[in-house]
């Protein structure tokens, strides 16, 4: 649409042309795509490849989930009772008095074994026999510690057959072990264990190392510390 004309003005001239609004305007040079950057597509047109149009739409990704990692949450495996442990620590500290009984006896047996070859005709009869009895009971004693020990690591390592049989074999000899010198002593003493009340203190003597196995047979034979050993494993 063009300006009206000035009646005044002289017909020969041409008429002015009309405002045709601001001229347009253009990026400056090395501005642009150049730069990585491109003006926003319209809306639902597809962005050319390679060319970022500001922030992605929609809200940013949450962040990962606090606590542990998912391996450190797998399920724990059934937790060995406490019975079980109690016997297999019983274990470690029987094989600890039995070896020191066993030295004890072993020592008092060499001292009567060398009175006997002194003089093996003054010596009595029962020194002959403490000596036999005592030097070979020792070597025993000292092999069944290591049954305690192994039958001890395989109750806190192992779930097997094999593990209950041994624990349970381990304490079953030191009790029969108590009551075998119970008997033994009365016999080598005679008549003067009962005339001086000797009897009373071999029965505190074999009831001394015969409670922690006893104990022992008790945690493992009655209860969870049986199911341990003996319910089926999945």
């Amino acid at each position: 649409m063009s300006a009206p004309r000035d009646p005044w003005a002289d017909p020969s001239t041409q008429a002015e042309p009309g405002y045709a609004g601001p001229p347009p305007t253009a990026p400056p040079p090395g501005y642009g795509p150049s730069y990585g950057w491109a003006p926003p597509a319209p809306y639902g047109a597809p962005a050319p490849y390679g060319v970022p149009h500001g922030p992605p739409y929609g809200p940013p990704p949450p962040y990962p989930p606090y606590g542990p990692p998912a391996w450190a949450t797998r399920p724990r495996g059934p937790q060995r009772p406490g019975q079980v442990v109690g016997a297999a620590v019983l274990s470690f500290v029987q094989g600890a008095l039995v070896t020191i009984a066993s030295l004890y006896v072993w020592f008092f047996a060499s001292i009567a074994g060398l009175a006997v070859e002194q003089n093996p005709g003054a010596a009595p009869a029962m020194a002959h026999e403490f000596t036999r009895l005592g030097s070979t009971l020792s070597i025993i004693q000292l092999g069944t510690v290591v049954l305690l020990v192994v039958g001890g690591i395989l109750a806190l390592t192992r779930r097997s057959r094999v593990a209950f049989l041994t624990v349970i074999a381990a304490h079953a000899i030191q009790v029969g072990l108590a009551l075998y010198w119970l008997m033994r002593l009365g016999d080598l003493l005679g008549p003067a264990a009962a005339a001086e009340g000797i009897g009373g203190v071999l029965g505190v003597f074999a009831l001394f190392f015969s409670a922690l196995p006893l104990v022992a047979l008790g945690l493992l034979l009655i209860g969870t510390g049986r199911r341990w050993f003996t319910a089926p494993q999945g």
